[in-house]
């Protein structure tokens, strides 16, 4: 029997100043699994392109479409593609997105867009002075 079921899988990790401080298992939510199987088909849905950062404490869901509550949204630094994953990098510089930073998604929009993902994590403090990475891993299997 084959078994030729897709799955989307992976992490995140969030980044202070050069320093990983979490790793965080994501979930690829349902819009963004609609998105996977329209770019399949064609091109229409426009690439991912952005990351998200907030400070909402819901957990993530498969019906998410949106983070609970947005800090900071920035063009992705990177997006790179190897064997069977994509990797996509953003950074928030000093000034953006400063807080108790708990949640992170990936969009295909500088506003609004599609959500490919999300995950809720404990409290990351971003100062004013600090610069916050997050390296996202998507893996197809």
């Amino acid at each position: 029997m084959f078994d030729s079921s897709l799955k989307l899988t992976g992490h995140l990790s969030v980044s202070i100043n050069g320093e990983v401080v979490q790793e965080i298992p994501n979930l690829v939510v349902t819009t963004g699994k609609n998105y996977v199987a329209s770019r399949m088909k064609d091109a229409t849905a426009t690439a991912m392109s952005h990351i998200a950062i907030g400070t909402g404490s819901t957990a993530a869901a498969a019906g998410d479409t949106a983070l609970g509550t947005e800090a900071a949204r920035v063009a992705l630094t990177s997006t790179t593609v190897a064997t069977n994953t994509v990797t996509y990098v953003g950074t928030f510089a000093a000034g953006s997105g400063t807080g108790s930073i708990t949640e992170s998604g990936i969009f295909n929009a500088s506003s609004a867009g599609t959500l490919l993902c999300r995950t809720v994590f404990s409290v990351v403090s971003k100062a004013s002075s600090d610069q916050m990475s997050i390296t996202w891993v998507i893996t197809a299997s």
